[in-house]
């Protein structure tokens, strides 16, 4: 691009516009050092290329940058923001972010959010050995999860790979407009919690508001029942067509990903299978810790497992929450009903096929089994699907719910 006539090639950004960008830039500058572990899908590469050469004062560098990303992606409006602000510093010098769109300093304001998220995110990658502490076990159907950060603005994709979860790429979200941990009905909140793709909506079921689908999960789970809290209509949906992505805070409580990240996750997602586990910030576990608690926890199944089958209903009775719930049942009553019957039984084998096992990732601590459980015994034999909630009671794992699925 042409040098304006009486001006130099330095960037006129003052600094308190470098300042505005302080996280921003330096998130650009580690993410350069180093080469990246993690899927570079998205605009962030672009992004902190285009911050990295301003710092620098690198004007024709800092246009290629972002003249490369807006060519990639036409209707990402931060980009446009930055570019308008590099053309006007030819001329004078800056004294705000954004001051291209100064009759607009709502959505100004919105932008730097958002890129401070998605660098940050960007810069702080998990190590690459690190897994995320909710995934501890996910049965054979189950081709991918989804774990999502509510603090990073930022969606992790993890393919099974032979009940290995390994990561597949990563991608920005906007959550609620008031963040997260949703307790009511409109109170602008995404839920933290364990949960399940349970269907897909297309386009022309909704309109563009909702992008090129929407995906909706089984919030309020049976924890959230529990525990008071209501609501619906809680999706992972797309952007309207005019739109790239919205700001960090935006929505009505969903999880909304840009379209074509939406489109690029679509086909690894699988209703009544795919787990949406929603954290506020992701604990990673290095793979030697993984396995021990993962190994503990499938232990305790087990134990659960035989000790039904032992036909002892002290033992089995160890194994259910004081408040236990579940059909209408009690734990006196659930227990007495199994004890009858029982009487009339020589044996009973119980297998548990198909395990999955993911932990709430919120304050509150519970861990979410669904199987296959094959029941036999002298008398009878059926296979049902089930799922468990198990809570830490007096130190010890024991089951708060469970039912079929």
């Amino acid at each position: 691009m042409e040098n304006p006539a009486g001006t130099d090639r330095r960037l006129k950004l003052s600094g308190h516009w470098r300042r505005a960008f302080t996280i921003a830039l330096c998130a650009a500058s580690v993410a350069l050092a180093a080469p990246a572990r993690y899927s570079d899908a998205g605009p962030e590469p672009l992004l902190a290329n285009t911050l990295a050469a301003i710092d620098q004062g690198d004007f024709p560098k800092a246009m290629r940058q972002v003249d490369a990303l807006i060519g990639a992606y036409p209707n990402f409006r931060l980009a446009y923001l930055i570019r308008g602000d590099l053309l006007l510093a030819q001329t004078k010098p800056l004294s705000t972010f954004g001051e291209g769109g100064r009759n607009a300093q709502d959505k100004v304001s919105d932008l730097h959010e958002e890129a401070v998220a998605r660098l940050r995110a960007w810069r702080d990658k998990p190590r690459g050995d690190a897994l995320p502490r909710y995934l501890l076990k996910m049965e054979k159907a189950q081709k991918f999860a989804i774990v999502v950060d509510t603090q990073k603005s930022r969606l992790y994709l993890y393919r099974n790979d032979d009940g290995m979860p390994r990561f597949v790429a990563d991608y920005y979200i906007t959550q609620g407009k008031l963040g997260a941990d949703k307790i009511r009905e409109g109170d602008k909140r995404t839920p933290i919690g364990v949960y399940h793709v349970t269907s897909s909506l297309s386009r022309k079921q909704l309109g563009d508001f909702y992008g090129s689908g929407a995906y909706p999960i089984n919030y309020p789970n049976e924890w959230d029942k529990r525990r008071g809290r209501n609501g619906r209509g809680i999706w992972l949906h797309g952007t309207p067509s005019n739109t790239f992505s919205r700001p960090p805070k935006a929505s009505d409580g969903c999880v909304v990903l840009a379209n074509q990240d939406l489109d690029a996750i679509a086909a690894d997602l699988q209703i009544g299978l795919t787990p949406v586990i929603i954290s506020n910030s992701i604990e990673w576990l290095s793979l030697d810790d993984w396995q021990a608690e993962r190994s503990s926890l499938l232990a305790m199944l087990d134990e659960w497992r035989h000790d039904w089958e032992s036909r002892d209903g002290d033992k089995y009775a160890s194994h259910y929450a004081h408040d236990f719930l579940a059909d209408g049942q009690n734990r006196n009553q659930w227990l007495e009903q199994k004890r009858k019957v029982n009487v009339g039984k020589s044996w009973i084998k119980v297998a548990t096929n198909n395990i999955s096992m993911f932990r709430n990732p919120g304050k509150e601590e519970y861990v979410v089994v669904t199987f296959e459980q094959d029941y036999r015994s002298s008398n009878l034999s059926n296979v049902v699907k089930k799922r468990q909630y198990w809570i830490k009671e007096d130190g010890r794992w024991k089951i708060i719910y469970e039912g079929t699925v």
